[in-house]
């Protein structure tokens, strides 16, 4: 089978994907500094797999380290998970952000073609359809970010383009998620923030363990049902399971394709929440402050291509996704 490399590999996504490549026969190398991960993820992977694989502790901005992957080891293809991805902390700290992930991607990039591989599926963002796309999002439509993090995800789909068209022998699989939620089934790994949750889940999650007071809701006059934002929530294990469609894609067809990776139904802040009060069994405190600048009030995806293209589609509902954060969080209720 295919060796393939994970960077960024003990992170949330990245986690859950080891697992799936795992249990489909694929043999692994996991690239990761930690910076937002633990090492315990790596434990967990093997727990749930019962197989083992090589690791480097490697920051991708060090060159010299990520050839040294690609020296010792046979890789077939690239998932490209590392980088940072805090919306907020991008727009206080750009230059941070516009190094680490554009600067980590070419490194990466320059070790791929010095050592011949030229198959990579990378991490892109919803993010990348920007403030006037209308919704549902589709491939094709023209991208745009309202935020450095953002940009970092256009820019680099960008140069992973211009690198096919400098050489038609790359295949190029450009992922756009939309917002990964839920935990893997057996409660073992799960979403784990270092410092206080960015995004909405493992906000509400640490509310209901009872680490934060109370849940912020960020605006309740949008033009929705409920006046509360709405979003393409997807079960990261469905996400897994998109990259190893994705993974096999690569292996066998050469080009770029951008491809939605979500389930195509919005669910507002409010869904969430009663969902998530359903699975823990209990009412959780909110208070509703005013929006944040650069929030959309709908973000959801068109996923005909996803079908078309890989053959995938998400399977689990929002109460399986919520249900599964909740067993994590109970389970790790101080993170791995």
């Amino acid at each position: 089978m295919p060796t393939i490399l994970v960077t960024g590999g003990a992170g949330f996504i990245g986690s859950h994907t080891c697992v799936c490549l795992l249990e489909a026969g694929y043999d692994i190398v996991v690239a990761d500094n930690f910076s937002n991960s633990k090492p315990e993820a790596l434990n967990r992977i093997k727990k749930i797999t019962g197989k083992d694989f090589k690791f480097y502790e490697c920051d991708l901005l060090d060159l010299e380290a990520v050839k040294k992957i690609f020296a010792e080891n046979s890789i077939d293809a690239v998932i490209h998970f590392a980088g940072y991805k805090a919306v907020g902390e991008s727009v206080a700290q750009p230059v941070k952000y516009y190094h680490n992930n554009i600067t980590g991607t070419l490194m990466l990039i320059k070790a791929m073609q010095e050592y011949g591989c030229k198959k990579i599926v990378f991490s892109s963002s919803a993010t990348v359809y920007g403030p006037v796309n209308p919704v549902p999002y589709v491939e094709d439509m023209p991208t745009s970010a309202t935020n450095p993090y953002g940009y970092t995800k256009v820019m680099i789909e960008q140069i992973l383009r211009d690198v096919y068209v400098s050489d038609s022998d790359w295949s190029v699989s450009l992922l756009r998620y939309f917002n990964p939620i839920g935990a893997h089934p057996s409660g073992l790994i799960g979403e784990d923030p270092n410092g206080i949750p960015n995004n909405l889940l493992p906000y509400i999650c640490q509310v209901a363990v009872g680490k934060l007071e109370k849940l912020g809701v960020f605006g309740n006059d949008y033009d929705t049902p409920d006046g509360t934002g709405i979003r393409d929530y997807i079960h990261v294990c469905d996400l897994a399971d998109g990259h190893l469609c994705a993974v096999k894609y690569v292996l066998e067809h050469k080009g770029v394709e951008a491809v939605n990776l979500g389930t195509g139904k919005g669910s507002s802040v409010f869904d969430v929440l009663h969902s998530f009060e359903k699975a823990c069994g209990k009412e959780l405190p909110y208070v509703v402050k005013p929006r944040r600048p650069g929030d959309l009030p709908s973000s959801y995806a068109n996923t005909d291509k996803a079908k078309k293209v890989f053959g995938w589609e998400a399977k689990y509902d929002l109460d399986q996704m919520t249900a599964d954060s909740w067993n994590f969080i109970k389970n790790n209720p101080n993170g791995l």
